[in-house]
């Protein structure tokens, strides 16, 4: 058969049809070779680093505190009450007025008393008087026995006519020592150094023994009644348990936000969790010498919970939830390590790391959004040292949040 060019041979439909599908498929499928092959190679190349900021992890000393709330309350209160029967005559304090132990507050009518003073007195000579009787005779007895012209019988009754008149006297005496102590009691005295309340009853008021006349309160010093919570109550024993230590002085806090200019100290803390607050009531002491404070105040008081030396504190940024827990990020040989952490306070915006860090390394502290595990990193230029002011340097404090 003689050799035909395809430019010369007949073009019928079917043999046209069928060359350019099969030129079409070949086409297509030398493209998919291309494209799957491109596709290949970008899977296999390495994922782009990640651009971070980073930090040098530091360690410093770190005071946790705790502000708590409480209210004053004076060192001694004590109610003033009528210790004797009668009308009471006069008040002679200015109420609300400082007073001294011993100083007088009221006067109740004194004369039943002085009278029954009068009649003890007398009763007291009545019975001195039997005694000397009783000894006269005794000593006239006492001869007659030793020339037999008694009987030991007679004697003996000399002798317990004595004992008795002296047992008789004593008893006098003390009714006159009972009767000068209820007119003692007349002058109704303060107790104790302190600032006076208010009168109950009016001058001219028949009062009965046990009557509450007044009120006195000692100011200084002045106590301060507050709790806080057993987590709390427990770092501070420990930390005061490892230090060695005596407890640190507190500093209280006023209604205007400014602190006290005087140190105080807790004197009593309550060995004994209440189980319906999950609390520890503590009293505190504080020297009050110009009355500054006054029982009733609501107050705070900055307590000292626990010092730790050479603390690790990172930015609250660079805390992050893994699936192990809490956990930071480390940059280690341009790689994104996850390190879990135990997390303490919170401190002036810095959070306080327990456990995890030693200081030193260098954390991711932006940047951590879809950070995994090993993931390639790039550090932000320029950024890679923290850098602590003053305040931190001179070392953080932490104040809880309770109270606040």
């Amino acid at each position: 058969m003689p050799y035909t060019p395809l430019a010369a041979a007949p073009r019928d439909g079917g043999f046209f049809n069928r060359w350019l599908l099969i030129v079409t498929l070949g086409s297509t499928m030398v493209l998919a070779g291309c494209g799957e092959g491109a596709a290949s190679k970008e899977g296999d190349a390495p994922p782009p680093a990640a651009t971070v900021r980073t930090e040098t992890v530091e360690t410093r000393d770190v005071k946790i505190q705790g502000v708590f709330p409480g209210r004053a309350r004076g060192a001694r209160e004590v109610e003033v009450r009528a210790r004797v029967a009668g009308i009471l005559e006069e008040r002679t304090y200015d109420e609300g007025a400082k007073v001294a132990a011993g100083d007088r507050l009221f006067r109740i009518d004194a004369r039943p008393y002085r009278i029954a003073v009068q009649r003890a007195e007398a009763g007291l000579a009545e019975a001195t008087a039997t005694v000397n009787e009783a000894r006269r005779q005794w000593d006239r007895v006492e001869g007659l026995f030793n020339q037999d012209a008694i009987s030991a019988r007679e004697r003996d009754a000399a002798r317990s006519a004595v004992e008795l008149a002296e047992a008789q006297r004593q008893t006098a005496a003390a009714n006159l020592a009972d009767a000068r102590l209820d007119l003692s009691y007349t002058d109704v005295k303060a107790p104790i150094n302190g600032v006076t309340g208010l009168e109950t009853v009016p001058e001219g008021t028949l009062v009965a023994v046990g009557d509450l006349l007044t009120q006195v309160t000692q100011l200084d010093p002045i106590h301060l009644r507050f709790s806080f919570p057993e987590t709390d109550a427990l770092t501070r024993a420990q930390g005061q348990m490892s230090k060695g230590d005596p407890a640190p002085p507190l500093t209280l806090i006023l209604n205007d936000g400014s602190a006290y200019g005087m140190p105080g100290r807790i004197d009593f803390t309550n060995a004994v969790v209440d189980s319906a607050t999950g609390s520890v009531t503590a009293r505190a002491v504080f020297p009050n010498p110009d009355g500054v404070i006054r029982p009733g105040q609501f107050l705070r008081v900055r307590v000292l919970l626990e010092l730790l030396d050479d603390a690790v504190t990172v930015p609250e940024s660079a805390i992050s939830q893994g699936a192990d827990g809490t956990q930071v990020f480390v940059v280690q040989d341009n790689k994104a390590i996850a390190t879990p952490v135990e997390l303490g306070p919170v401190v002036d915006g810095a959070q306080v790391i327990r456990k995890g860090l030693s200081g030193g390394e260098r954390l991711v502290v932006s940047g951590l959004s879809g950070l995994r595990h090993e993931a390639p990193v790039r550090e932000e230029a320029g950024q890679g040292e923290s850098k602590p002011d003053a305040a931190a340097a001179a070392g953080a404090q932490v104040v809880a949040g309770r109270g606040r």
